[in-house]
């Protein structure tokens, strides 16, 4: 893709100069392992909306991020209240971006993962209608799916009375889904941070205080902190920074992780 704002790295060493998407994601990349991202904007006074949605916090070198965090993964997890609220269209990459994945041997497009307790979704909308590559849903074993959403997407049934997670990613890994990308909501991000699955976050600071009102990008029953030691510092020319945060490599793999082949 062509670069407009350009993007640089201050922390831990700085690069002289923008960012090429290269070194972008050389700099992001692949884990060796299994592994789980999470990614997040928020302003600078913690809140995960504007106006309501997540994109008026959302600017162009973040949408350059999100377009590459979504070339690297095999797995696009999204709980089903974002995917709905946010207007979830079907997720296609453009031509570079599928070509670098070919290139690779990945398939063109990763595969869309919603989790839904209640199947409350509409097989109609476009991230399932117009998916390039058939959705997984991970549901509890006793949902009702509505009319046509087998049509467009497996359901993958894993727990009673609620989704469980840890159960949920085992078997995405088990269909070669490795590298699995969060996009959030707020619920899941706390779910997944209590199961303790959560092995990167991905977190875009926008310049500007939201004030009273919007949720943080975390949400749900407390869980007891973990550490997650800082790796870069992106900032943009319009004063956007862009945070990494990931578990040391050399770690125990956490819950429900599968070894790697």
């Amino acid at each position: 893709m062509s670069v407009g704002t350009p993007i640089e790295r201050i922390w831990p060493a700085p690069v002289t100069g923008p960012l090429t998407d290269p070194q972008l994601t050389a700099l992001y990349g692949r884990a060796p392992r299994p592994h789980l991202r999470v990614n997040f904007v928020a302003s600078a006074d913690g809140a995960v909306t504007l106006d309501g949605y997540s994109a008026g916090l959302s600017g162009e070198p973040d949408k350059r991020v999100f377009g590459m965090l979504r070339m690297l993964c095999d797995g696009l997890l999204v709980a089903a209240g974002t995917l709905r609220h946010e207007g979830y269209r079907a997720v296609r990459l453009d031509a570079g971006r599928r070509a670098w994945r070919r290139d690779r041997g990945l398939a063109e497009c990763p595969t869309l993962v919603v989790v839904s307790g209640s199947l409350d979704l509409d097989p109609a909308q476009a991230c399932f209608a117009d998916a390039p590559v058939r959705p997984l849903v991970l549901t509890r074993d006793d949902a009702e799916p509505p009319a046509g959403l087998a049509e467009v997407a497996d359901l993958i049934r894993c727990g009673a009375g609620r989704v469980d997670l840890t159960a949920g990613l085992a078997e995405l890994r088990r269909r070669g889904l490795d590298q699995v990308l969060c996009e959030g909501g707020p619920h899941l991000f706390g779910a997944l941070t209590a199961a303790d699955l959560v092995d990167e976050l991905c977190l875009t600071v926008a310049p500007l205080l939201a004030g009273a009102g919007p949720g943080r990008i975390t949400a749900g029953a407390g869980s007891a902190p973990r550490q997650l030691p800082l790796r870069h510092v992106l900032a943009a020319a319009d004063g956007v920074l862009m945070l990494r945060y990931a578990r040391d490599p050399g770690d125990p793999p956490p819950a429900g992780a599968a070894p790697a082949a």
